[in-house]
């Protein structure tokens, strides 16, 4: 659907000048819908032609009591006329619900920003609740900020009144009349946000009008309110794209996307074995609409039958698929191992969350670099891969079959919570430009007789489906002959195959390391993976305007790494790795490599910022300006301000 760009004055320009990107969060309590008014907002900014990137941040309760600091949902979206790579930093507008949300994010918001609050929530037991002495909008706590406070609630029940609808079924509309003022403020279309609540409400007509008549109530309401100060309308001009077919897309939705992609190259049916968990939960609700594609989902009883069942489908000749968080890989160790020991073609998603034990289940970390790369009995090791955005989930998805199935072996991807749940445009790739690599299956009977553990030149062993005729083989968790797969556990045996399935691994061939920005060496490299593509991006091509000697270095192929790795790191005099742990990739660079990587650590659940790794580089030259040869400081929220950059 085209929309009418909103084309302003010289002197409209001059009073209030373009901005080029905005950050909102929208807060309250997760009854008030705070998840879906920003998904409806983001398609109404991806339809605006925006470039944007998103951060649902979710309670880890499942329902804590209402209008409680426990209970806080929030949803934060990024968007602009230029690249955007990341959901912001701080939030230019925060739009409160109640006094819960306002304190949980008030302090994210930039000096100077907008609050939106409704007032007709900030009554005593609610104050109470969120735990403040007195009413914030009244006791000038917010005075660093620009605030707006008006009774959303009773605008809400005012526009829904024709419809007869009780009390508490009226309010669950006011997140569309909020919607509605957002969506006039930065100049949006309604009519997708309409046609979707139609078709929300399709078999409840009276709640899809209820909630039309909040939306465009809230609308009118920037339209014809007399506001003074800082409620104005903002025109936010498309971003600069390629041409093509673009959607929005989660980091749960583009990975599934991408297993069934690399399925279809691979000509094979997929299986996909999964237990909910958060985060991983969507892929398995994603994957379950797919069924014209050759997929079969399975909910399993938990984690260990939900593996086993994938490996078992693989046995069988079809693509094994499963996916979990830390906890539940954790469960799935043993059947990991069994499957590298068996040496099938296995997909393991691990959308990772803070831990240890249920930790933190709804917010992000990169802690599960160890557990994946070391995290099981015996060595066993495995391919891993890192997606580094949403949209980068289908590239990642794709290369892990592919090595699955051309290596006969197990392969783990990492995503996390934010990668997962965020959204962002997606250019919809020509799947006709992608190679296929289908499988051959072992169907003939080779002289003196089937060997399910020869091998190819790739150290693959072949792959036969149970009752081909002649190539009657077992396979198991005891270890196996040279050759022949029968039972063998005498040590010469045992040395033997474990070398032949690290070489294996070891040899498997992956695309060479490229420098993200900036030269092939200088003075410091910043070293990323993961989600923490974006900041890191954003921070380092600041500082290279500035004129410092800085370049991104981000991995996607964790294990094994590309052959030019290490001596690509050896070309910079220092190495910064920030991750959202206490140093994982940090120490795997030093094993590997022999590299005096620096970690700069994060672990508050929360991505990191582009700030703090901004003030990381300056500090780092800042140090080697006054004393060269100094250490950077190495601890998110403890650096010191980048004040003097000096190149």
């Amino acid at each position: 659907m085209a929309t009418a760009v909103h084309e302003i004055t010289p002197a409209e320009a001059a009073a209030h000048p373009v901005m080029e990107s905005v950050v909102v969060r929208f807060a309250g309590d997760s009854g008030d819908g705070m998840q879906l008014t920003g998904g409806q907002f983001t398609l109404s900014t991806a339809l605006a032609g925006n470039d944007l990137a998103t951060f649902p941040d979710f309670p880890a309760e499942i329902r804590a009591p209402q209008g409680t600091l426990f209970g806080v949902s929030a949803f934060q979206i990024n968007f602009g006329s230029t690249d955007i790579e990341t959901a912001g930093d701080e939030p230019d507008m925060l739009v409160a619900m109640n006094p819960a949300g306002l304190k949980v994010n008030v302090d994210a918001l930039k000096a100077g920003g907008l609050i939106i609050a409704d007032k007709g929530e900030f009554t005593e037991r609610n104050l109470a609740k969120a735990k403040y002495d007195s009413n914030p909008l009244e006791d000038g706590s917010l005075a660093r900020w620009q605030l707006m406070a008006f009774d959303i609630s009773q605008l809400t029940l005012d526009a829904v009144k024709p419809f007869g609808l009780g009390n508490k079924e009226a309010l669950r509309c006011k997140n569309m009349w909020t919607l509605g003022l957002a969506l006039w403020m930065f100049d949006r279309d309604r009519a997708p946000i309409v046609d979707w609540l139609k078709s929300k409400f399709v078999k409840i007509p009276l709640l899809a009008e209820a909630n039309i008549a909040a939306l465009n109530a809230g609308h009118a309401y920037g339209e014809t309110a007399e506001l003074a100060g800082p409620m104005k309308q903002h025109a936010i001009a498309p971003a600069p794209v390629e041409p093509g077919l673009y959607r929005t897309v989660t980091g749960a939705e583009a990975i599934s996307m991408g297993l069934v992609a690399g399925a279809q190259l691979a000509e094979l049916p997929m299986f996909f074995g999964g237990y909910p968990i958060t985060p991983a939960s969507a892929i398995l609700h994603y994957l379950a609409r797919l069924k014209e594609f050759g997929v079969t989902t399975f909910q399993a009883e938990d984690e260990i039958a939900a593996i086993a069942s994938a490996i078992g489908a693989s046995y069988a000749g079809q693509l094994g698929v499963t996916s979990s968080s830390g906890p539940g890989i954790a469960l799935k160790g043993e059947a990991i191992g069994l499957a590298i020991m068996t040496e099938l073609p296995l997909v393991i998603v691990n959308s990772q969350r803070g831990g240890p034990s249920t930790g933190l289940p709804t917010k992000t970390e990169q802690s599960d670099l160890y557990q994946a790369v070391y995290g099981r009995n015996g060595d066993a090791p495995m391919p891993v891969l890192a997606s580094r955005s949403p949209s980068d989930c289908f590239e990642v998805a794709i290369e892990a079959v592919r090595i699955a199935v051309t290596y006969m072996t197990p392969v783990m991807i990492l995503t996390d919570g934010y990668i997962a749940n965020a959204a962002e445009p997606w250019k919809v790739p020509d799947v006709s430009g992608y190679q296929p690599f289908p499988v051959t299956f072992a169907r003939d009977v080779p002289e003196g007789g089937f060997k399910p553990y020869a091998r190819d030149d790739k150290l693959a062993r072949p792959w036969a489906r149970p009752g081909t005729p002649g190539l009657l083989h077992r396979i198991g968790g005891i270890e196996k002959a040279m050759g022949t797969g029968n039972i063998d556990y005498s040590p010469a045996n045992h040395q033997a195959m474990t070398d032949i399935r690290r070489d294996k691994i070891d040899g498997i061939v992956v695309p060479d390391q490229v420098v993200e920005l900036g030269e092939t060496s200088g003075k410091l490299a910043i070293v990323g993976w993961g989600s923490t593509f974006g900041p890191i991006h954003q921070a380092v091509r600041g500082a290279r305007r500035c004129g410092l000697d800085v370049a991104h270095i981000h991995i996607r192929h964790i294990w094994p790494m590309p052959a030019n790795l290490g001596p690509l790191l050896r070309g910079y005099e220092n190495i910064l790795v920030p991750e959202m742990n206490t140093g994982q990739l940090k120490t795997v660079l030093r094993d590997q490599f022999l590299v005096d990587a620096k970690p700069l650590n994060k672990v508050s659940g929360q991505p990191f910022r582009i700030s703090e790794i901004e003030a990381a580089i300056a500090a780092y030259f800042d140090a080697i300006s006054g004393n060269e040869g100094g250490e950077v400081a190495v601890n998110a929220g403890q650096l010191p301000s980048p004040a003097a950059i000096n190149a």
